[in-house]
């Protein structure tokens, strides 16, 4: 391959811009780092050197977060301040540690809810939401702030959190130059141009390129296959050009997406896949499907079974997987397992197996480090922290990284990783947020998850974050993503995955109470509408409007060619049309009535049962008696816990109703039932079989309700279909020769006329959508008395308004009401640490049941007003079309209550499903809460002290040596 010789004007050229980059700062930067800048590193400081602002958009392990640092150097170099933000804390611990050996104890500090280290240090790492809050506090530590650093500021998409990113880019002063560093999205010019808009010059850098080749297989048993035919690397199958490139594709990835680029899927692959489609449709339509199917009736009756996939391939055990990787060169390697008891298997699958990865130089320097980081925990909870088997399984080489885990333990496995001594990482997808935890090899155990509602497949984004871990740059020559090979695995599909590898970035803004009472108090309510106008996500809306436009006028010329063709000589077609769609409809809507009023009955049916009562469930995964133990009212779709005559623990929906449920007979629970004890299962159990037979049920079916109250209505829909019938007869245009061809163009005018109102509605939709929120949120606001309107029609902040600008959270209002109401006020501290925890704690749906006895009297009347609180804020939020405040939570309320009388870790966790890491983090969250509390000007003194006492009692054990990482 041929290179072009630079002429000696180029040569000089070149020769004299390093020169005039050396006596810069950016030269100076360059010389203390072991390797040369790549060119879109070197082109994005230049810009920061140059005053504009930045977003650097590069796939994980290019190597961004060098314009983050170089941003940090400037700031000292200036003499004025650098904040550095993540999204999560244990990022917040890394880059801490980093910036700390770096620039010194002194010139750096930590701030996140629960740690505070040297805060006017010039540089502080912290999360986003810290930031958030000091400007809206118009805290002084912003003074002479010169550079944020906003790492993974993708996380602006995330539903729950996104919304502090974009306060942040809106809000800081107009001087403070900010530099975004992103994950490779499809649109980053579209956020780079809001960026411009908000922030002023601001320069979009893209990189394409990995620093580290990445290669593509996937694992077959024990043999490892390339996923591409030939030589293809991560570079070669991205999209051609830009992101935008990879933006005008399809959002979903599809099976056919490399193959059209061309590059060829490996046949060994496809064979496989062909062959297992072969062998399981033998095993259900060939010989001995038949005889097959009879022996499963035989054995399962006549419940349906759901069909197995059978495969060609011999499945390779965890351990298997990584002897293999080990026999190959591919280690360490992290193997992502979406779940986190999938990981704590996957260790103790390899310890059992014998498996030793490390020398016994290793163990003894693995050893001395857990011991060091072991030697502060009270050995009474070493045990209950599972301290030994995490020690067996880092000393042959392997360990868990999940969220369920104590963060010290995550932190020690994090550093042992990166010094090459723990060989094999079993850990969830929050491993992929931006922790510096490189490997060799990342390896995918499956490619769908569960979301928290039913199973999903990854993403095309999803896949490039989680195989982007795989090669480390100055260490591995190539880095491998490895997918194992399931039943039913289409490597086209996988082939699609991994081709696609940008994903677009949607902003998740939302106006919140705190958010709107802030804006209010700064700005006024007209300037604050126009400052949420300003948000990204309106940015986009306003983008999309002019798309949504151009479609509208281009309808709109069709329908006028349709109502011509259409035009009929005796009489209205228009008219005529109607008649036929009202009918169409008429007769439509009598179909479906019944089984929309069915769902409805069932439903409302659901939320009327109480605890206590026994019902008959006629279908589901619980068929048969059964007694409520949870009632459900507030659920859009209810599913009340229940327990059946088999001691099983269910939740019933209507999908396992035949028509709506009611009681056979009551009976009362025990106030010292506890569903996670089996013997209180069993007794209850029998309880519900007495009452049975002292009040035998009616015959089962026999009450069924098949009419559901709809005799009158349907017949009342009839006599209109009978009406149109005659009125469509009797109209001129029945009759006409051409009648169906112009009823085709009828229709078709129809369909578009629908299609474009709806495009009409998106675009008056879109128009002012946040500030349309934002009106609404101050309408609560105001009908709470947090707004007080003046005479001349302003707005002014009330006294509890002022208390609200404090408080940050999901549940703002809530925890401010139970304030107002005084929920706290005959509360002692311990009492105070655990309510805290019902106004934070959030519970899996599934793990919520009945509400549990409070351990004081005063804790139950405070739980009592935060509920009533809540119901109404639900009915109020509901009217004024906002989002809903979650329920507040009681699962925390008995562990924390434990914890804050000083009782031990396995006590405390004894009883519950929460895991030792689970409990240390909401724990955490409870003394960002009260620390809020305790800071709002003009609060209580009483409750001011409580609250700084309360912390006390629970930032100790464990909690308290988890706090800096």
């Amino acid at each position: 391959m041929s290179t072009t010789t630079p002429s000696p004007s180029e040569r000089y050229r070149a020769s004299a811009e390093r020169a005039a980059e050396a006596k810069t700062h950016l030269g100076a930067f360059a010389r203390t780092l072991s390797f040369e800048l790549d060119d879109f590193q070197r082109q994005a400081c230049k810009s920061l050197q140059e005053g504009r602002g930045v977003l650097v958009a590069a796939p994980t392990g290019a190597g961004k977060t060098i314009v983050g640092e170089f941003a940090v150097y400037l700031a000292l170099q200036r003499g004025l301040k650098a904040f550095y933000t993540t999204p999560i804390k244990a990022l917040s611990n890394q880059k801490f540690t980093e910036l700390t050996e770096k620039y010194g104890e002194t010139n750096v500090g930590l701030l996140t809810g629960d740690t505070s280290i040297n805060g006017d240090a010039p540089v502080v790492v912290m999360t986003t939401e810290v930031l958030r809050n000091m400007l809206y506090a118009d805290s002084d530590t912003l003074f002479d702030l010169g550079f944020v650093v906003m790492d993974e500021v993708h996380y602006l998409a995330d539903r729950f959190r996104g919304a502090v990113w974009e306060e942040v880019i809106i809000h800081l002063p107009s001087e403070v130059q900010v530099a975004s560093l992103s994950a490779t999205v499809s649109n980053a010019e579209e956020f780079g141009a809001w960026l411009d808009t908000v922030r002023g010059d601001t320069d979009v850098i893209v990189s394409e390129h990995r620093p580290v080749p990445l290669w593509q297989h996937v694992m077959v048993g024990r043999d490892i296959l390339d996923l591409f035919a030939g030589e293809t690397t991560f570079d070669e199958i991205a999209p051609a050009g830009s992101p935008a490139a990879a933006a005008a594709l399809p959002l979903a990835p599809s099976p056919d997406d490399a193959s059209q680029r061309g590059f060829e899927v490996n046949p060994e692959l496809l064979t496989l896949s062909r062959a297992e489609s072969q062998l399981n449709f033998q095993g259900r339509f060939g010989h001995g499907g038949r005889s097959q199917r009879r022996q499963q009736r035989q054995r399962y009756g006549d419940r349906p079974q759901q069909q197995e996939t059978r495969t060609a391939a011999r499945r390779a055990s965890r351990p298997q997987v990584i002897a293999s990787l080990d026999r190959q060169d591919l280690l360490p390697a992290i193997t992502f397992i979406f779940s986190r008891a999938g990981c704590d298997a996957a260790v103790a699958q390899c310890v059992a197996s014998g498996l030793w990865l490390t020398t016994e130089r290793e163990q003894g320097i693995i050893a001395q480090r857990v011991d060091e980081a072991g030697q502060d925990i009270p050995t009474d909870d070493l045990e209950v922290l599972g301290f030994w088997s995490w020690r067996e399984g880092l000393l042959r080489g392997f360990a868990a990284h999940h969220a369920g885990m104590l963060p010290t333990f995550k932190e020690v496995v994090e550093k042992l990783f990166a010094d090459g001594l723990v060989k094999a990482v079993f850990a969830t997808e929050t491993l992929a947020l931006g922790i510096n935890m490189p490997a060799r090899s990342v390896v995918l155990e499956k490619l769908d998850k569960f979301n928290g509602e039913s199973h999903v497949d990854i993403t095309a984004g999803e896949y490039t974050q989680l195989t982007g871990r795989a090669g480390r740059r100055g260490i591995d020559v190539e880095g491998h993503a490895v997918v194992l090979w399931q039943p039913g695995t289409d490597p086209a599909a996988v082939a699609g995955l991994a081709s696609r590898r940008t994903y677009p970035l949607n902003s998740s803004f939302q106006p919140t109470y705190n958010m709107s009472i802030n804006l209010l108090a700064q700005f006024g309510r007209p300037r604050a509408r126009e400052i949420l106008e300003s948000s990204f996500a309106q940015f986009q809306a306003d983008r999309s409007v002019v798309g949504l436009a151009r479609q509208v006028r281009s309808r709109e010329e069709s329908l006028a060619g349709y109502a011509k063709s259409m035009t009929c000589h005796l009489g209205d077609f228009t008219e005529y049309a109607r008649l036929r769609r009202e009918l169409s409809d008429a007769e439509n809507f009598t179909s479906r009535s019944k089984s929309r009023a069915r769902k409805s009955l069932n439903e409302d049916s659901l939320s009327r049962l109480l605890p206590g009562d026994v019902v008959d469930v006629p279908a589901g995964r619980a068929p048969g008696f059964a007694v409520v133990l949870s009632s459900d009212h507030s659920s859009r779709e209810p599913r009340p816990a229940i327990l059946t005559l088999e001691n099983q623990l269910r939740r019933i929906g209507v999908d396992d109703l035949e028509g709506p449920i009611a009681p056979l007979t009551r009976i009362r629970i025990p106030k010292s039932f506890n569903a996670k004890v089996p013997k209180s299962r069993r007794d209850l159990a029998s309880s519900v079989r007495n009452a049975l037979r002292e009040n035998r049920p009616p015959a089962r079916g026999s009450s069924r309700n098949t009419d559901f109250g709809l005799g009158s209505a349907l017949q009342n829909q009839e006599k209109k279909i009978a009406d149109l019938r005659r009125a469509l007869r009797a109209h001129p245009c029945h009759g006409c020769s051409e009648r169906e061809d112009h009823a085709r163009w009828s229709e078709r005018w129809w369909k578009l006329r629908k299609e474009t109102d709806g495009l009409v509605r998106q675009i008056q939709g879109r128009t002012n959508t946040i500030a349309k929120t934002f009106d609404r949120v101050c309408d609560v606001l105001s009908a709470y008395g947090y707004l007080e309107s003046t005479a001349d029609g302003q707005h002014r902040i009330s006294t509890d308004g002022q208390r609200l600008r404090r408080i940050y959270g999901e549940k703002d209002l809530l925890i401010s009401q139970a304030l107002r109401q005084g929920a706290f006020d005959d509360l002692d501290a311990v009492e105070v640490a655990a309510f805290a925890s019902v106004l934070v704690y959030q519970a899996k749906r599934e793990d919520r049941g009945l509400r549990p006895r409070m351990p004081s009297v005063s804790l139950e009347t405070a739980v009592d007003i935060v509920v009533h609180e809540w119901s109404a804020l639900e009915d109020v939020e509901e009217q004024n079309k906002l989002p809903l405040t979650g329920e507040p939570e009681l699962g925390l309320v008995w562990p924390m209550y434990k914890w804050a009388r000083g009782r031990h870790l396995q006590e405390v966790l004894s009883g519950t499903d929460l895991a030792a890491g689970d409990f240390v983090r909401w724990v955490k969250q409870v003394i960002d809460l009260l620390d809020q509390l305790a800071k709002i000007p003009g609060l209580d003194p009483r409750l001011a002290r409580l609250c700084a006492e309360a912390i006390k009692l629970i930032r100790r054990g464990v909690v308290a040596y988890s706090t800096v990482g």
